[in-house]
């Protein structure tokens, strides 16, 4: 079997996600998971798909607590137990939180490029997981083209070309024409990881449920 990771759209199995959606930091550390459980069961190709939770966000970004209020009403205490639950499930898969260092929300376009063009290198989870650990362990701006060029570079990538195609609108196409792809198919949360081109697995669940829904594919196949 082969499969995307996806954080929008691909065409063929994906993982729809985004840069700065702490479930799909979950989600693909339980899917990784579940896939070195199941083993030589499952041969995996992971590619992540462009997904914006706030497409409309300026670059500067906005206090976490304040734009969660806004968009869905939630009060700093509810936000601070949001972020405690988020905390304890993702150190269940080991996967490290510091909501501390995590306190604003930025856009992410310009990272979704990078990630666009780290596919073409074959360089693209690295990359992913650098964004990951920059934003949600570090509170690094994921809009910010110092950062992404650095985060390029430790993934492996050419700090020069990741500037000229930061610098330039290179991908920025390709990434809108995939994120409208994949919600005209009707993906409006993330993660949503899609296998075969027909089997959709939702949420950023444990890596048990990743696990047998992998599982009962690979047996139907």
């Amino acid at each position: 079997m082969r499969f995307q990771l996806v954080e929008g759209t691909a065409d063929e199995d994906r993982f729809v996600s985004g840069v700065s959606c702490p479930w799909c930091a979950i989600g693909l550390q339980s899917l990784e998971t579940a896939l070195e459980r199941i083993g030589e069961g499952v041969r995996a190709e992971l590619h992540f798909q462009p997904f914006e939770l706030n497409a409309q966000m300026p670059l500067e970004g906005q206090d976490i607590v304040e734009h969660l209020g806004q968009k869905y009403g939630v009060t700093p205490e509810q936000t601070r137990r949001n972020q405690d639950a988020i905390r304890q499930r993702g150190a269940a898969v080991g996967f490290t939180f510091e909501m501390d260092k995590r306190t604003r929300v930025y856009n992410t376009f310009d990272a979704h490029r990078l990630l666009h063009w780290a596919e073409l290198e074959g360089k693209q989870l690295p990359l992913k997981h650098a964004l990951f650990e920059a934003y949600f362990n570090r509170g690094e701006n994921p809009s910010d083209h110092d950062v992404l060029v650095r985060l390029a570079g430790a993934a492996g990538l050419d700090r020069a070309r990741a500037h000229e195609v930061l610098a330039s609108d290179a991908y920025a196409d390709e990434v809108r024409e995939r994120q409208r792809f994949y919600l005209d198919q009707g993906i409006h949360s993330v993660p949503a990881v899609i296998v075969d081109d027909k089997h959709l697995i939702q949420g950023g669940h444990p890596p048990e449920v990743f696990e047998r829904a992998l599982r009962q594919i690979v047996g139907e196949g």
